[in-house]
């Protein structure tokens, strides 16, 4: 069972090349902020923190999305995401099929779209967005219901137009499917499915419009969350269906075709149930939460892709007893890294080392039960 990583399961880039010193920054100084959503079943809204230079996080206000969350799990990575240019946030509404969008502004959010004619498909989960196209992850939502994605046009007023024709089914119904990103050329959608132990890729024409998925098996068992590196080499965090201390972490080649040539074969975590994945903006290191360990695992890549832990004992950095981390989200400017702790209902919060250590912050701001997801400015 994975009921470690049911609670919550962007995809996020990590700078850790330039970490500014504390005396270019005056301590305490809002720098930016945090987002997460509530996921509540009676009305979902996202959770906005300000963030000072050295890692705090302060309540900053709750803008109501428009639509219901679930109040559960939604086995996800990438519900809430922004835009490579700060303009926009996007949220899933789970519990009633919608996607809204915010504009983003210093202090604040302001929903610029919500409209259930938008949908194309039943229980959004995941979003990636590139050059103006947001592409959605529908987990159909019923026992049978077809699992897919669809594509949107984003306007320059932040408000979402269906494209015709890119709506794809996954490999099959019921597929547990976790997350959907762009590779890092933007012309190859990926898909993890958490029941099938597959991932699918999807070509997108210039148009925008993606293909029909290219289905490849996943190296290890109950393939989750993921990262695309340096030259478009994909990195996949797999659950291993929630086995005490057998998660473990493959890396891939992705094609122009959408095809995968398996680089590093599970690389064990040593750890239990990792769920979301991370990879730095230099390509150097990718990271790994461990809901079931209370554990986040590192590791070195190398320039073909090749994954090697930086902790023998696959942790490099702990969140804390039973916290059960999901989500991640790293500060634009490299120094920190928070992770969604599901078993607690918390954000904590780590200083990101120059060699890729992690150091605790000790510092936990507390959040809904049922919410999910993190991104951040």
């Amino acid at each position: 069972m994975l009921h470690k990583c049911a609670k919550a399961w962007v995809t996020g880039s990590l700078l850790l090349a330039s970490q500014l010193p504390l005396s270019a920054q005056a301590a305490g100084e809002v720098v930016g902020a945090l987002y997460t959503m509530s996921n509540a079943a009676e009305g979902n809204s996202v959770l906005m923190f300000d963030r000072d230079s050295v890692g705090k996080l302060t309540p900053a206000g709750e803008f109501a999305t428009g639509g219901l969350g679930t109040g559960g799990g939604l086995g996800n990575q990438g519900g809430l995401i922004i835009d490579p240019a700060g303009r926009w946030l996007f949220v899933v509404n789970a519990g009633s099929n919608e996607v809204s969008v915010f504009a983003i502004e210093e202090t604040g959010l302001e929903l610029v779209d919500q409209d259930e004619d938008i949908v194309r498909g039943a229980r959004p989960i995941s979003l990636t967005y590139a050059h103006n196209l947001l592409y959605v992850l529908y987990a159909g939502g019923a026992v049978g219901s077809a699992d897919s994605i669809s594509g949107f046009r984003v306007g320059d007023d932040g408000t979402l137009t269906p494209i015709p024709g890119s709506t794809r089914a996954l490999s099959d119904v019921d597929t547990a499917p976790a997350q959907i990103g762009f590779n890092s050329d933007d012309d190859v959608l990926i898909v993890t499915e958490k029941a099938t132990n597959l991932i699918d890729t999807f070509v997108v024409d210039p148009d925008g419009v993606a293909g029909p998925a290219n289905v490849h098996a996943s190296s290890g068992t109950t393939p989750f969350g993921f990262a695309v590196g340096k030259r478009d080499q994909l990195i996949v965090s797999e659950a291993s269906s929630g086995a005490t201390d057998a998660s473990s972490v493959s890396s891939y080649q992705i094609d122009k075709d959408g095809s995968l040539t398996l680089i590093t074969p599970s690389a064990e975590t040593t750890e239990t149930a990792a769920c979301w994945a991370i990879v730095s903006n230099d390509g150097r290191f990718t990271y790994v939460t461990n809901a079931g360990s209370g554990s986040i695992s590192g590791y070195r890549v190398g320039f073909d892709g090749s994954l090697t832990l930086l902790d023998t004992n696959g942790v490099t950095g702990n969140t804390g007893k039973d916290t059960g981390p999901l989500d991640m989200a790293a500060s634009p400017d490299g120094r920190n890294l928070y992770t969604l702790n599901g078993g607690s209902d918390t954000i904590g919060a780590f200083r990101i080392k120059v060699k890729g250590g992690l150091a605790s912050l000790s510092s936990h701001t507390e959040v809904p039960g049922s919410a999910n997801g993190l991104a951040i400015r």
